[in-house]
């Protein structure tokens, strides 16, 4: 490149030399896309599909708890496979925290369909966030639920984030109001939160959750209630605090809309389950979702696919783990 002679011209050149020099040099980040794997593991969603299938056929419980450990970990500082670092004495985890103990399960899972992908791909390509949020769209397809596409490119953290899954994360304690400001902080509305709330056709709850509502609360169903009080006693105790009982009586293991209808007959075991329809401003997306399968299934597809979205890591951000427990060890 000549460089000019006039002052003039030459500060525009410098001006246009340091622009395209900036361009050259600054990591471009890599954004996600269906076709992120095409080239360097083309069959990465059926490894995913087949090892998911197998995991929900030997248990049906865990296709809830795979749904839900990817909603634990993109709520908590974006999709990074965060949740999926165990604690160690130097960096405490996200598991330990107060939503997480002895409750987000599946991760054997998630390490067994790692190992897959990896011996699919001919290597360590494919990180755990993108397998976890494949696994938790498998896992509603599997139950019965919507499917949607998947764009995939996410990386690893290298660190969990403890603090922030001690505060972002929503209770199963929690009013109306903090909810939609947690759901509101992360960008979904009130539309969205309850659709996302839907997820509870599946799944189940201990004891220990959901003592105080069966015995104390009076925004439940009385014969409910009764009926569950006697796998949960009033007093805490080891043997009945991790006795299960369904978030959707009607259909546990298959997904639906029936858990709008338990909602709207006060026939729910969390809390934060009865406040969206309790009275509140939500009410009305309750009833929606409640007449119509297929608005609550788009809808539900939608935000998955946003919940999937927040935050990502991705170009030359954070690591592709090749053990989705810990972060690689650099040499």
């Amino acid at each position: 490149m000549a460089i000019p002679s006039s002052s003039k011209q030459y500060n525009i050149f410098l001006i246009l030399l340091i622009f395209f020099t900036t361009i050259l040099t600054t990591p471009v980040l890599a954004h996600l896309s269906v076709g992120f794997y095409a080239s360097t593991c083309p069959s990465v969603f059926d490894t995913v599909r087949s090892a998911t299938r197998s995991a929900i056929n030997r248990e049906a419980r865990m296709g809830a708890s795979l749904i839900r450990l990817f909603f634990h970990d993109c709520f908590v500082n974006g999709c990074d496979g965060g949740i999926l670092l165990v604690d160690t004495t130097e960096v405490p985890g996200e598991q330990s925290t107060l939503h997480n103990a002895n409750s987000v399960r599946g991760f054997e899972v998630i390490d067994n369909i790692k190992t897959q992908v990896d011996r699919a791909c001919g290597g360590s390509v494919v990180s755990c966030a993108d397998i976890l949020a494949i696994a938790a769209r498998d896992s509603v397809v599997e139950l019965g639920g919507p499917s949607y596409s998947i764009p995939v490119g996410r990386r690893d953290a290298r660190a969990p984030s403890r603090a922030q899954a001690e505060s972002d994360l929503p209770g199963f304690n929690e009013d109306l109001r903090l909810l939609l400001s947690k759901f509101s902080a992360k960008g979904f509305n009130p539309q969205e939160m309850v659709a996302l709330s839907g997820a509870h056709t599946v799944g189940q709850a201990q004891c220990a959750v959901y003592r105080e509502r069966i015995w104390n609360d009076t925004n439940i169903d009385p014969t409910y209630a009764e009926s569950l009080r006697g796998n949960c006693p009033s007093t805490a105790d080891p043997a009945s605090d991790r006795v299960l009982a369904p978030l959707d009586p009607q259909s546990p293991n298959r997904f639906g809309n029936s858990y709008f209808q338990a909602v709207i007959n006060r026939k729910t075991v969390l809390r934060s389950d009865q406040v969206i329809f309790d009275g509140g401003s939500t009410d009305n997306i309750v009833r929606g979702y409640s007449n119509s399968p297929t608005t609550f299934s788009t809808d539900f597809a939608n935000a998955m696919v946003k919940m999937g979205n927040l935050s990502p890591l991705t170009g030359t951000q954070g690591e592709i783990r090749r053990d989705c427990k810990r972060p690689n060890k650099i040499c």
